[in-house]
């Protein structure tokens, strides 16, 4: 038998500070939990959630995102990210909820949307007793704020606090490089038929603006308003920018071409952004933001020598 040197025991004030160490962090998974959500409601756990059904994709990413991807239950429809929501059970569409499902997954909390999910049912879910936090992110810095809100309902504050971080500092290194450039007026569209755009209060008119562009939609209340095609040709555009439904390029997006004296047509000024990158509140919006930006940089260097 080979003889060590000496034994390592532990002294009396380690074993003590080991032991209030797990007792405080027991605590913390036990404690109560009261969290403001985007509403101004409070909503009040009395521990940390451990059974979350999610009611909206960019809500069941957030959740990833913050360290809570193994308390969600359930979800919705096209919560396609990070991979391992694609395996979580479904409970409809965030359109179209189907409420028994809800009820079945036994959540001791629900997640939802509120300019996305149905009114009726949100009070529905109030109705059957379920604690309903409600997620609206309605600009850039709310996606970090989010996902500190989620750690806390959680219990994965420090995880969702170092994601909100990170988020923060490219955040910070985007407005520095992009904001204070010369502004680009901008056309997003969502979709084609109906014809739709964002509103000045939607979280993607506040991308265009990290970048030093202008929605030239912004005095719409509506956060996805239906516009003509005659109003966007009295805008007149300096770029047209499209997501669609997926990772391609939508083809309605060359419909615009037949508008030669629209300035983005004329300049050659129509790009694409794919949706998942910036029509969800999550992290990768900056993913989003930095293609925005670049794109607004190729709109600037392609304006005739001497104008703004």
């Amino acid at each position: 038998m080979i003889r060590l040197p000496f034994r390592f025991f532990p002294s009396r004030a380690v074993l003590a500070a080991a032991v209030l160490g797990l007792v405080a962090n027991t605590a913390a998974l036990a404690a109560p939990v009261s969290v403001v959500d985007d509403t101004g409601q409070t909503v009040t756990l009395a521990a940390p959630a451990k059974r979350i059904v999610s009611l909206a994709p960019h809500i069941t990413e957030l959740l990833y995102a913050a360290g809570a991807g193994d308390r969600v239950v359930a979800t919705v429809e096209h919560s396609d990210y990070p991979e391992a929501a694609t395996k979580l059970p479904r409970v409809g569409g965030y359109s179209r909820i189907d409420l028994e499902a809800v009820a079945a997954a036994k959540p001791d909390l629900v997640i939802a949307w509120q300019s996305g999910n149905a009114v009726a049912h949100l009070d529905k879910l109030k109705s059957l007793g379920l604690p309903l936090f409600l997620s609206q992110p309605n600009r850039i810095e709310d996606v970090a704020t989010s996902l500190e809100k989620l750690g806390q309902l959680a219990g994965t504050a420090p995880a969702a606090e170092a994601a909100a971080d990170r988020f923060r500092r490219q955040l910070a290194d985007l407005d520095k490089r992009y904001r204070q450039r010369p502004k680009v007026r901008v056309f997003y569209q969502v979709w084609k038929q109906p014809l739709l755009t964002v509103g000045g209060h939607q979280i993607i008119s506040d991308v265009i603006r990290l970048c030093g562009g202008e929605n030239v939609f912004t005095n719409l209340d509506t956060m996805a308003p239906t516009v003509s095609v005659e109003a966007v040709l009295a805008a007149n555009p300096e770029a047209i920018v499209a997501s669609g439904m997926g990772e391609e390029r939508p083809d309605w997006l060359d419909d615009w071409k037949r508008w030669t004296r629209v300035t983005a047509v004329a300049r050659g000024n129509l790009f694409f952004i794919p949706p998942a990158l910036i029509q969800r509140h999550t992290p990768r919006l900056l993913q989003g933001a930095e293609r925005l930006c670049e794109q607004l940089e190729t709109a600037r260097s392609r304006r005739p020598s001497g104008k703004p």
